[in-house]
């Protein structure tokens, strides 16, 4: 048996410089720094400044995806790729420029569209990873969780936390397309990710098409929980946040806004964040999951965070700002927010583009893992106070 893994050629490669901040470079030096090599080890000072730094610095980069682009490639996709083991799903990832070609959106999150040909069925699954599917546009597809078939319509969120089986089927006569969001990167990055098949087929009791899934007879009741079932869960039990309830929300902080009391994150911006009825916590324990109404001519304060999020424009347009990087957003754009980076929105929307009248935008990040950490720190630029885990964003 192997005690020891051969290593043919050291990985580490020391270089001895002339700096004010390293040691006198001397033949002694680097012979040092050709035992490190050999014995694979790195000194602290030679790494310091890009292990410790000042603030975060993401590899990731600010970009932003034209849902038109995505959606002419994942059509052209339905008719090439097909559905079923191997694959098991027509999802094309979101890859950040900064990432080295992987399907990554950010160092933690995974954004991808999918999209469902009519008739078609993707198999059952599960996976460690804590998911979602949020609804741009269309209908006619039910995700299938633990043998409940939920609807998924325009607006609505569908969480799924690790390890429940899923499958989903298009009852519609037109494709469908929606956005994942996943942890991969996160439980790729500390080798935590466990996956198992399903079954094959669905049963024809799991093709009904019911106006509400059995989640949401028992856990959509506002402040009402079902005695029988009620127990902590790390996940929502709740598996479909329907977009009437999040529109009224939202349209509720505005108005009451207008009408002098206080109610919004900032002027003419309303957040709702999605949560766990059972915890009151996030619905997912790795992912946020918020939906922001900007009115029309509002701007946010320019605000970092640590960790990423992923935007999705739901309605309107308007123009956005992330680090050195601006763009112009409409429906169905997605846009990425790196670490530390600086995010700014201005609402440009009007009836014409929007039913609210309003920018909206769904967003998803990873601040439930650096919470947790005692790692999640906000603020805004210009203000010189910092808030950690601030419960409003």
């Amino acid at each position: 048996m192997t005690t020891e893994h051969p290593v043919a050629a050291s990985p580490v490669t020391l270089t001895a410089e002339d700096r004010p901040d390293q040691p006198p470079v001397t033949p002694e030096l680097v012979e040092l720094y050709r035992g490190f090599e050999q014995a694979l080890l790195v000194p602290l000072w030679t790494e310091i400044g890009d292990l410790m730094p000042a603030y975060p610095r993401s590899r990731a980069l600010p970009h932003r995806w034209e849902w038109k682009t995505l959606l002419d490639l994942a059509a052209r996709s339905g008719g090439l790729v097909p559905v079923g083991r191997g694959g098991e799903r027509r999802a094309i990832a979101l890859a950040n420029p900064g990432l080295g070609g992987r399907p990554f959106a950010t160092p933690t999150l995974w954004a991808a569209i999918q999209y469902l040909m009519p008739g078609e069925n993707a198999p059952e699954h599960r996976h460690t990873q804590n998911a979602f599917r949020f609804v741009v546009e269309g209908e006619g597809v039910w995700t299938v969780v633990n043998r409940d078939p939920v609807p998924m319509r325009r607006g609505d969120f569908l969480p799924q936390a690790g390890l429940n089986w899923h499958a989903h089927h298009n009852a519609a006569d037109e494709p469908m397309a929606w956005i994942d969001g996943l942890d991969i990167p996160f439980q790729h990055g500390i080798e935590a990710q466990f996956f198992d098949f399903g079954r094959d087929e669905l049963s024809a009791g799991e093709h009904a098409t019911p106006d509400r899934s059995r989640s949401e007879r028992l856990w959509a009741n506002p402040g009402l929980v079902p005695v029988a079932r009620f127990e902590r869960t790390a996940g929502s039990p709740l598996l479909r946040y329907r977009w009437e309830d999040t529109d009224a929300a939202l349209t509720d902080q505005l108005d009451l806004e207008r009408a002098g009391h206080p109610a919004t994150v900032e002027p003419g911006h309303a957040v709702v964040r999605y949560t766990n009825p059972t915890t009151g916590r996030d619905a997912l324990p790795t992912i946020r999951t918020q939906f922001h109404r900007i009115r029309s001519g509002a701007q946010t304060a320019p605000r970092r965070e640590t960790g990423s999020s992923v935007y999705q424009v739901f309605d309107g347009s308007g123009r956005v700002g992330v680090g050195g990087y601006s763009w112009s957003v409409r429906r169905g754009d997605l846009f990425v927010v790196p670490s530390w980076t600086p995010l700014s929105i201005g609402s440009e929307a009007s009836a014409s583009d929007s039913d609210s009248g309003a920018l909206d935008l769904f967003q998803f990040s990873d601040a439930p893992v650096f919470a947790k950490l005692n790692l999640f720190r906000s603020q805004v630029d210009g203000d010189h106070g910092e808030a950690r885990d601030n419960p409003a964003r």
